[in-house]
């Protein structure tokens, strides 16, 4: 079983499998020092996508060779993000990356209806595994940067994604908590009775390969010791694998709180996409964007 991030890369890297990956406007420092290094472990190539000039420079000032690297011109971030998803859906890549592009332009490019990477009628939604200092093991967190508001059907899609990103790192059978105020069901929190009826599906096997609670709060999520206190019963006994929550206003301000003062670490990509999705802030750090270059080779179809 993986259990931290580093592990994670060790074993993308070990694998002996190379995945080409095209970014779209791959010209800051942290997208392409990130990148080096994937390429110089060995486990991607890399097609660099946007301005040559800047790409060159960023190398140059980065001590990054460009040489390693395939460079492709696009004249405009648009153009970069199309040319980015075209590739990767054409074949000629198996994962695409947001580089020094912005949100709206590259996922517009994602999710064209004729040439972008969202199968019909799939949920797109975002998964990350965080590690922390102070929790045992990693932690899978969903929907962080897509979903303003899932509904049931919206947050089915998202436990399946997470639980199939924790098997992917060794655990077969994620313990998935469904993050409330409280392990109450409630009228007044239309959330729990959606919680209500997934675990309905855990218990059916409609949702496969976990176990779920829900609602629950981050305590009997995550301290075996704050179970025992409250005396609940809950299979996931203060041991989640997996947090879901019921909104993207509580996921985002509970991981960058773990970023911020807890010391986190994160790897994150899209999930639902035909084709991994590399999406990041384009201030996050090269380490946090080579840990979601390794999820994305982790995450590939495994024929591809």
């Amino acid at each position: 079983m993986i259990t931290t991030l580093g592990q994670m890369a060790d074993t993308v890297r070990l694998s002996g499998v190379k995945r080409r990956i095209a970014v779209a406007c791959a010209q800051d420092p942290n997208t392409v020092g990130s990148l080096y290094r994937a390429v110089s472990e060995g486990f991607v190539d890399a097609i660099m996508i946007g301005q040559p000039d800047r790409i060159l420079s960023t190398c140059q000032n980065t001590g990054a060779d460009p040489g390693r690297f395939t460079i492709l011109e696009a004249a405009d971030e648009k153009s970069a993000a199309e040319l980015a998803v075209s590739l990767t859906r054409s074949g000629e890549a198996d994962i695409v990356m947001k580089g020094l592009v912005g949100t709206d332009k590259f996922l517009r490019a994602v999710l064209d209806k004729e040439k972008g990477l969202l199968p019909h009628g799939a949920v797109m939604s975002y998964v990350c595994a965080v590690e922390i200092p102070a929790y045992h093991k990693l932690l899978f967190i969903t929907d962080t940067a897509v979903l303003p508001f899932p509904d049931i059907e919206q947050k089915v899609a998202m436990a399946r994604y997470a639980i199939e990103m924790a098997r992917r790192f060794g655990i077969d059978k994620p313990r998935v908590a469904l993050v409330g105020a409280s392990e109450k069901v409630s009228d007044r929190f239309p959330n729990t009775l959606d919680y209500n009826e997934m675990c309905r599906m855990a218990e059916s096997g409609e949702i496969e390969n976990c176990i779920m609670d829900g609602p629950l709060d981050l305590f009997l999520a995550c301290d075996p010791e704050s179970v025992k206190i409250k005396g609940v019963n809950t299979p996931v006994a203060g041991d989640a694998d997996i947090l879901l929550f019921p909104s993207l206003e509580a996921c985002n301000p509970f991981y960058k709180a773990l970023m911020l003062f807890a010391g986190g670490e994160l790897a994150g990509m899209i999930c639902g996409t035909s084709k991994p999705v590399v999406l990041m802030s384009r201030s996050e750090s090269e380490l946090s964007k080579y840990y979601c270059v390794a999820l994305s080779c982790l995450m590939a179809p495994q024929n591809g």
